[in-house]
């Protein structure tokens, strides 16, 4: 036989003859490599890129054979400059020109290459035909060799069935799903592996794909994974959050071993918005803290923190900027009228103690999220301690998960999350609207006003808020809220004055006479005094008592007095 050169590309003629399926395929064997050939190949470069492996007796010892297509070898796809193609549209290339089906096993970035392995001969074989047969967008032909392997790490080293449930098991129980994130840091010291003598160390390749396996399977809506303290050298593993996790937006590769940017890239096609790296080699690699940001935000354009601080937005970043409607000026009645009624029905569930009832008002996939802004020099920052639990600030919170996990997503949490606060009373006539802009399908309006707890310690406590609405509609029916924050703080002094003046309504003369006698006892003014009895439902005994609780509480303001 002439030429021996199988796998190359090339064509070749193939004997069966020369088989010896009983043969000890020893160069097969090298331990501590798993990837690497023996020592009797040799080898030449190809196009300073590529390298093709050559033996005299390869045929003979894989056993390839075009007609008969033995089964039970492993072999090694490589392609060359894999790294510059997206890899879903690489592996659609190549599985709508083979003509056996194939799964790649173990798809990895070595430097510029992109490589997997497949297991039979045959597909090895038709692997091999489609070289140079698969154009880029630059008509440039792409290089596919392919080679005998021993068998990949990953199988080597494969969970039983009862290491992949124990595996399960413990994955799930460190994933958080109000936040939809997931803490796997110092992995492999889980008391649940320690207690069934389990090694899952994920600076393994093959230990890393399982963890991702079970990911994609059982929480495919992930959004946050924390790898910190993991040990990664590489991040070959994690080159399949591609596929099986594409929807995270933050994660944490903190304190691991990481010494080379471009590993990073293995990871770049995820559109990441928050990653940690501090702790890792790398980081001392840049003298320059803005040269270190620079490189990070090349490979991840989206990023809007790195190590827990917020990123200035480049002008040049792609932000969608939303088109108002052509009828914003000319047809906005109906809507001023849907908003208006939308929220008189959505503060009658909250303050009447039916904040179940909201669910309605929220789309499925909403989000919420509570702001308290305070100024320091304000006396009665104590009893803002309810909403403080919740205080979302970005300034103020530095720990990304925690602010992740105050970020309410979905509608059943959001709920959940309202009916946590203090009940209140909002005064409806205190509200100023204003409608920021709105398209076709999409409001965005906001909502000033006042509001008091009713129930609990700050009982007639006055705040003032602020409310964001981001909601979707349709041919000015039904409003469904995307996204919803709020903003609270303490009222000042002129603003509970302001707040919840009565109606100009008729008193009877018994009313008058209750009014001018609270206002001696209490020495408030009048109209403070008819409040007072107003809010109270004109019970003279409740009203005095809760009067007293406040003036001791130093919480009624010096104006009401006379």
């Amino acid at each position: 036989m002439d030429d021996n050169h199988g796998f190359y590309g090339r064509k070749t003629s193939f004997h069966s003859s020369r088989h010896k399926f009983d043969r000890k395929n020893h160069h097969f064997e090298r331990p501590g490599t798993p990837y690497a050939m023996g020592p009797r190949w040799r080898r030449r470069k190809y196009n300073n890129e590529d390298t093709l492996w050559e033996d005299n007796k390869v045929e003979s010892e894989v056993g390839l054979d075009a007609d008969n297509g033995t089964l039970g070898s492993w072999f090694k796809v490589s392609i060359s400059n894999g790294r510059n193609y997206d890899r879903t549209w690489l592996i659609n290339s190549m599985q709508d020109l083979c003509s056996v089906p194939f799964i790649p096993v173990d798809f990895h970035y070595d430097k510029r290459r992109a490589r997997f392995f497949v297991q039979d001969a045959r597909t090895a074989y038709a692997l091999r035909d489609i070289h140079n047969k698969i154009c880029d967008e630059k008509n440039q032909k792409i290089s596919i060799f392919v080679s005998p392997s021993v068998v990949p790490y990953s199988v080597q080293n494969k969970f039983t069935s009862e290491e992949m449930e124990q595996l399960k098991v413990t994955v799930m129980k460190r994933y958080d799903a109000s936040q939809k994130s997931l803490d796997l840091q110092r992995f492999r010291f889980d008391k649940d592996f320690m207690d069934n003598d389990i090694d899952v160390m994920l600076n393994r390749r093959s230990c890393m794909v399982a963890t991702l396996q079970i990911i994609q399977s059982s929480i495919p809506e992930l959004l946050a994974l924390n790898l910190c303290n993991n040990k990664l050298y590489q991040l070959d593993g994690l080159s399949d959050m591609i596929e099986k996790a594409p929807q995270v937006k933050i994660l944490n590769l903190s304190k691991n071993k990481l010494k080379s940017v471009c590993e990073l890239e293995k990871v770049k096609e995820l559109n990441l918005e928050e990653l940690w790296l501090e702790g890792n080699p790398l980081c001392s690699l840049f003298s320059d803290q803005s040269d270190y940001i620079s490189a990070i935000r090349d490979l991840f354009p989206k990023l809007l923190r790195l190590d827990g601080k917020e990123l200035i937005v480049p002008t040049g970043m792609d932000i969608e900027v939303p088109q108002l409607s052509k009828q914003t000026c000319t047809e906005t009645e109906p809507i001023k009228n849907l908003i208006l009624q939308f929220l008189k029905e959505y503060y009658l569930f909250y303050d009447n103690g039916e904040r179940f009832r909201l669910l309605d008002a929220y789309h499925d996939q909403a989000c919420f999220s509570l702001t308290v802004s305070s100024n320091f020099n304000d006396p009665d920052l104590s009893n803002l301690e309810e909403y403080f639990k919740h205080n979302r600030d970005m300034k103020k919170v530095q720990d990304s998960y925690m602010r992740m996990r105050l970020l309410k997503h979905t509608k059943h949490t959001i709920v959940d999350s309202l009916s946590l606060l203090p009940k209140t009373q909002h005064d409806l006539g205190s509200f100023l609207v204003d409608l920021c802009f709105h398209t076709e399908t999409m409001l965005c309006f906001s909502v000033n006003g006042w509001f008091k707890e009713v129930e609990g310690k700050c009982q007639g406590c006055v705040r003032a808020f602020t409310r964001i609405f981001i909601t979707t509609y349709y041919n000015n029916s039904r409003i469904c809220i995307m996204n919803d924050e709020m903003i609270v703080r303490n009222a000042s002094p002129r603003e509970i004055q302001n707040a919840f003046i009565p109606a100009n309504s008729p008193l009877s003369e018994e009313q008058q006479e209750m009014v001018k006698s609270f206002s001696m006892q209490s020495r408030m003014k009048l109209t403070w005094a008819q409040k007072c009895l107003e809010d109270n439902g004109w019970d003279y005994a409740k009203a005095a008592e809760i009067f007293t609780m406040l003036q001791n509480e130093s919480k009624i303001p010096k104006e009401f007095f006379e």
